[in-house]
């Protein structure tokens, strides 16, 4: 059985976001309240204001930085079995890892946790819009428990994009590979991810209920990357892990209409 003292939210901070705050306070005000720390590979007065003003452990990356680079850094860090990346500017319902800790500790042999999650525009808070329920749809099948250890349910839902939204994810990490991303993926790394831990042995534990919000802004990481049409790029190389390449291309055009709402 997982304690509390087995979690960890481990804050992936970036330059200055003038969203950072909120998200610290969302972790801090958990109905279950377990260790936050913050992790940057871009060390400034900002970050480190912050942290100084909630009390937060700041853990600096030295050398080359990069998302993947970053997130393995961050798990590190936390330094426990169970790590919450939490980005930067997402926040977090007060429920999320109270939620979290029930289903891993239901789960024969736990991979990871996720939660279903709203989208954050400004101040507006959407949970229901046409791709958001594409990918409810898409992960129907996982509700049933039964479902969670399939390896063949995980990797049919896995072919036909990605519908798991990164930062609702806590990892069991003494039973994942370890570094758990590679640097050879940028905008689909999670995916990547995704796709090499759903051959495993284990559960892919899920909540639907709306545990978080991802916010969507011009100067996201993810729109700057369906901007430089890196993302689409990936994308076409992740459905070709599942399917003949004229197969993934149809599909691979079809899934980046999707990403015209990160806009």
């Amino acid at each position: 059985m997982f304690k509390v003292s087995d979690h960890t939210f481990a804050v992936c901070a970036y330059k200055q976001s003038p969203f950072l705050g909120e998200c610290i306070d969302s972790l801090l005000k958990q109905t279950v309240l377990s260790r936050v720390i913050v992790c940057t590979s871009t060390p400034n007065d900002y970050i480190k204001g912050l942290c100084d003003e909630y009390s937060l452990p700041l853990y600096v990356s030295h050398g080359c930085s990069g998302i993947a680079r970053d997130w393995n850094f961050a798990l590190k860090a936390a330094d426990c079995p169970l790590v919450t990346i939490a980005h930067q500017d997402d926040v977090y319902k007060p429920e999320y890892f109270e939620s979290a800790l029930s289903y891993l500790n239901r789960a024969k042999r736990p991979l990871l946790f996720f939660s279903g999650y709203s989208e954050l525009r400004g101040q507006d808070e959407c949970d229901n819009n046409t791709l958001l329920n594409i990918k409810r749809l898409m992960l129907r099948p996982l509700e049933r428990q039964k479902n969670s250890s399939s390896v063949f349910v995980r990797r049919r839902i896995l072919s036909l994009g990605d519908p798991i939204d990164c930062p609702s994810i806590t990892y069991v990490l003494p039973n994942l590979p370890s570094p758990l991303f590679k640097e050879d993926y940028y905008g689909s790394l999670d995916w990547q991810m995704l796709e090499e831990v759903s051959r495993l042995s284990g559960d892919f534990t899920y909540n639907p209920a709306v545990l978080m919000s991802h916010r969507i802004h011009a100067g996201s990481e993810t729109s700057s990357l369906i901007e430089s049409h890196q993302r689409s790029d990936e994308d076409l190389d992740m459905f070709c892990k599942f399917w003949p390449r004229p197969i993934a291309l149809l599909i691979s055009k079809a899934y980046s209409l999707s990403q015209k709402s990160n806009g």
